[in-house]
């Protein structure tokens, strides 16, 4: 387990339990409540920590390395009935993003998501959740798909922005992302879409428009990063927790500007310390949601989702 900055605490408690354990085997001595005292150390520890989370410490566990990705939640939540599909039919296949037909509590979804890696290796492959051109037009391709065959439409966001290679932009980058938007304002099926992790830029709003929108607890969504945010302003990452408070980032900023729908709970920590509970939680809004969004008739789930982005940022004096 990798521990942030302000998790230091709880890294030097797990420690004082571990060499608890230890000592209790090399010497046959009974330490059962060393150790019990040193546990419920941690607990409080973590009560304390994560109860009073800084936007900048939500955004610093919405990148932690061990957090789950969209096909670990895909994985977990369809039962091994994940089927999934690849290629844009233009250019190619963009491992950034992921996407196919899988089935939840026995009811099929299609379900799409940005992808990034769990190792050095792996996060080239997946240009760290980044996708190309390609990987919005093959995301809006299964939404097509679904549509087609009348199948409600997930997508799992979680991504630093689009990929800003000059290849990306050659093929079309604006274009495709703006084309998504566009498009899904007018698919006539449930489009539910949940931040699980980082939502950043047009990136993240390039497979966002949803008639329901939610974030996990310990996620962020912004036009911009933090960091490159202070850099505009300041030449310099040396002001981006300052500008996190100030962005209206986080879960309970979205939902006060009635940007999002609701908030998933995650397990004490974050995602990463209980993935099978943070997919579950996952698992039960999508289907709550699923159930409320199929009473809607196809013409109304469009003029819905319209009504619902075109409200954003409305205000009366």
């Amino acid at each position: 387990m990798e521990y942030l900055e302000f998790e230091q605490p709880i890294k030097e408690l797990q420690e004082q339990l571990v060499s608890c354990k230890l000592v209790g085997e090399e010497n046959g001595v009974d330490v059962k409540q060393a150790c019990k005292q040193i546990e419920l150390a941690i607990e409080e520890s973590k009560k304390n920590i994560y109860s009073k989370l800084t936007a900048w410490q939500k955004v610093q566990l919405s990148r932690h390395p061990s957090r789950p990705y969209s096909l670990d939640y895909i994985y977990e939540m369809t039962d091994n009935t994940f089927i999934e599909l690849h290629g844009d039919r233009n250019f190619g296949d963009d491992k950034a993003m992921v996407g196919g037909m899988g089935k939840i509590d026995g009811i099929p979804f299609m379900i799409i998501g940005q992808q990034k890696g769990k190792n050095t290796k792996e996060r080239q492959y997946r240009r760290f959740g980044m996708s190309n051109p390609e990987g919005y037009r093959k995301a809006l391709r299964l939404m097509k798909l679904a549509e087609k065959f009348n199948m409600p439409i997930v997508t799992l966001i979680d991504t630093p922005g689009a990929y800003p290679g000059l290849e990306a932009e050659e093929r079309g980058q604006g274009e495709a992302i703006a084309r998504n938007i566009y498009e899904m304002m007018k698919l006539e099926v449930p489009v539910i879409c949940i931040v699980i992790g980082e939502g950043a830029s047009g990136g993240a709003l390039g497979i966002g428009v949803g008639n329901q929108v939610f974030m996990m607890e310990n996620t962020w969504y912004s036009v911009i990063s933090p960091e490159n945010c202070s850099a505009i302003l300041w030449r310099s990452w040396d002001y981006k927790e300052q500008v996190a408070s100030q962005m209206k980032m986080t879960p309970n900023d979205m939902f006060d500007l009635k940007i999002i729908e609701g908030i998933i709970p995650e397990p004490l920590g974050g995602a990463h310390y209980d993935p099978e509970s943070a997919a579950v939680s996952l698992k039960t809004q999508i289907l709550k949601s699923y159930n409320e969004l199929n009473k809607l008739k196809p013409e109304e789930l469009k003029i819905q989702r319209q009504q619902k982005f075109l409200a954003i940022g409305e205000f009366a004096d």
